[in-house]
């Protein structure tokens, strides 16, 4: 039952989200918007609640499915891909490039401080 309740929150915390980017005409995702909303919860609250690492968890680990339907949504516009291929080429190679390199300076960086801890 926790797991349904944390679905759930996310959920509303995207529909907030959404309401928010349609009401003030703001060009960012609405579930963005949303995950900033459950950060500053998360912060607020000072700690991470069980049932949301719990479901996170379960979450990330089939996080492979959740790339299907925009998938499916590219093969949907495959002629618009086709005449504009290189520009979606240099996206997804820059978007991969900046994604490694912000994971693996902040792994470094979560390392450093954890040896700084220790010692």
């Amino acid at each position: 039952m926790p797991v349904l309740c944390v679905v759930a929150v996310l959920l509303v915390l995207q529909l907030v989200g959404e309401v928010f980017v349609r009401m003030t005409g703001l060009p960012i995702p609405g579930a963005l918007i949303g995950l900033l909303a459950l950060f500053g919860g998360l912060v607020w609250l000072g700690r991470l609640p069980a049932a949301l690492r719990d479901t996170a968890r379960h979450v990330l680990q089939h996080l492979m499915l959740l790339f299907i339907p925009a998938v499916a949504g590219i093969m949907l516009h495959f002629e618009r891909l086709a005449h504009e291929w290189l520009p979606f080429l240099l996206a997804c190679v820059a978007g991969t490039v900046i994604t490694i390199a912000v994971t693996a300076l902040t792994l470094s960086w979560m390392m450093k401080r954890q040896q700084g801890e220790k010692s």
